[in-house]
């Protein structure tokens, strides 16, 4: 899978082939042919393996204040600054996400990293909503609005050249997360 990476980062979706991935494997092409008929069926299984890494690496971040684990989680999707090896992976995700729009392979693995990753963001609020420290709000909608909008982010940092605009929703989600907080008006 890490062939696939870098492969990816280096051609592009458009310009990438099993050739192009096989140059960075350690063993041989005919390896990659008879694990997967196409290209696309190992960008598939490499989409997979991509959001499993992601989202565990997230999951692994929760600590014990599941607020201070959101604001976590926000910095982590949309950090200030993204070096090199984030800005590729996020580079990556984001071609292969394009894909989903003609690709029901890619579409399915991209709605259930969707799902998972707003299961954990609700989690995350359900923690905060039984330790009494959010205010009483619609768990499940407040969850799918934060993992759109982080992923809008990344969309957009990985697409434009507008960094302002990833530390705009950075900010802004920060500032609605405290705005979530029990007595957050008398702060």
């Amino acid at each position: 899978m890490d062939a696939t990476f870098r492969a990816l980062c280096t051609h592009g979706y458009a310009d990438l082939s099993i050739a192009n991935i096989a140059e960075e494997f350690d063993k041989s092409k005919s390896l990659l042919y008879y694990h997967y008929d196409s290209k696309e069926d190992l960008l598939a299984e490499f989409l997979g393996y991509a959001i499993d890494y992601f989202l565990a690496d997230l999951e692994a971040q929760t600590g014990d204040d599941p607020m201070e684990s959101l604001h976590g989680l926000v910095d982590k999707v949309l950090p200030a600054e993204l070096d090199g090896e984030e800005a590729d992976a996020q580079r990556a995700i984001t071609e292969l996400r394009m894909q989903a729009v003609t690709d029901e392979t890619f579409r399915e693995r991209m709605t259930a990293s969707d799902e998972r990753f707003a299961a954990h963001v609700r989690g995350l609020l359900e923690e905060a909503a039984e330790a009494g420290v959010v205010e009483d709000v619609d768990l499940e909608r407040t969850a799918k609005h934060l993992q759109a909008t982080l992923a809008g982010g990344m969309f957009g940092r990985a697409t434009t050249d507008r960094s302002d605009a990833s530390a705009a929703i950075r900010e802004s989600l920060h500032a609605y997360l405290d705005d979530l907080r029990v007595d957050a008006d008398d702060e």
